[in-house]
């Protein structure tokens, strides 16, 4: 059986392109510090429009790229809503009552699906 296996490279693992004749885009190096005091590198294209703020790799605060001086942290106006807020504007407490009823009705039936089916 041994004579049989298929061997070769493990799936996945390597690629057997080479980077012979490849041209890599110029790259700018950007530094990152967080409210901890951690201090980290990104590498993004030249081209490429670089954020002020990027998340720490080892606390997960919003770090700020070093030289930018006058960042405001964007605050959201909007107050984030639960998903029970969200029901309550397309349903009435009435409502939900008679859907509940409605739903173990059909589950004690033992119907799972309206119709029967």
């Amino acid at each position: 059986m041994a004579d049989r296996a298929l061997r070769g490279t493990h799936m996945g693992s390597t690629s057997l392109e080479s980077e012979e004749g490849v041209v890599f885009v110029e790259r700018q190096n950007v530094d990152f510090t967080c409210p901890s005091g951690h201090t980290f590198e990104i590498t993004f294209a030249i081209d490429a429009e670089v954020p002020d703020t990027w998340e720490c790799p080892l606390c997960s605060k919003v770090a700020i790229r070093n030289g930018v001086e006058d960042f405001q942290e964007e605050k959201s106006t909007k107050p984030q809503r639960t998903h029970w807020e969200q029901l309550m504007d397309r349903r009435t407490m009435e409502q939900l009552q008679i859907l509940l009823d409605e739903r173990l009705e059909v589950y004690r039936s033992g119907r799972r699906r309206p119709g029967g089916y």
